[in-house]
């Protein structure tokens, strides 16, 4: 990895260029314009897109020895391509970007990770577990309630909650799971399946230079203690 690694560009930041790609893709959502328009996906998306990778993997990395950042599509590059089998929006390519940073051995959507979303005019940061399989879910609801590490979590969620322009997401049960106190202190995180924060900005002028990757690190970080938390208690199972 690290000689395939070494073959990629420094990053120096995405382009109005990558913006319009984007933007013209939303109206031209056909595999005739894409075809057409290949070669700009691949000039001014995926090499950026994976110079991106490299260099915010590198610098998370300083903090989180295990984090994965591989710049390829369907690693740490989401594939443009839709899946449309049970969709009814047939359009068969997606109108954004998306970047993942996971730390774990399982597969990268079953660890706790840091997301990049391009979606103009918008652009996304987020932190922790979008959904947590359904296998793995009983460790995650054992933690919430355990005396040590929920009380961990509480302590975070409430530090959490004072992050500017941050939202939590990930709660989906109207009823707390069967064998839990409904009057635990916190009951209410039972009620997820997922934990996840995202603070959703319009495109930052650092969007269109190396200082992305600093503008970036410094809205994660406070995230960090989360991440920590739930990779011990999903992936380690502590």
């Amino acid at each position: 990895m690290l000689a395939e690694i070494s073959k990629e560009r420094e990053f120096i930041g995405f382009s109005k260029k990558t913006i319009e790609f984007f933007e013209e893709l939303a109206r031209n959502n056909n595999k005739e314009w894409f075809e057409k328009n290949r070669s700009r996906y691949e000039a001014h998306v995926m090499e950026p897109a994976k110079a991106f990778v490299v260099a915010l993997g590198a610098r998370l990395r300083r903090a989180l020895p295990n984090i994965v950042s591989v710049p390829k599509v369907n690693k740490s590059i989401f594939r443009l391509n839709r899946d449309t089998r049970f969709s009814l929006n047939k359009s068969p390519y997606k109108t954004n970007l998306g970047i993942y940073f996971w730390e774990g051995t399982l597969s990268r959507m079953d660890c706790p990770g840091f997301y990049f979303h391009l979606e103009p005019p918008k652009m996304l940061l987020g932190a922790g577990m979008y959904m947590i399989p359904d296998r793995l879910l009983e460790r995650y609801r054992r933690a919430v309630v355990h005396p040590k590490l929920g009380k961990e979590l509480s302590k975070m969620m409430r530090a959490l909650s004072k992050v500017k322009g941050t939202e939590l997401g990930g709660k989906y049960y109207k009823r707390i799971p069967a064998g839990y106190d409904p009057h635990h202190p916190n009951a209410e995180l039972l009620l997820y399946n997922g934990l996840h924060f995202g603070q959703e900005t319009t495109i930052p002028k650092e969007f269109y230079s190396g200082a992305l990757i600093g503008y970036c690190f410094e809205r994660l970080e406070p995230f960090f203690p989360l991440h920590r938390w739930l990779v011990a208690v999903i992936v380690q199972r502590l």
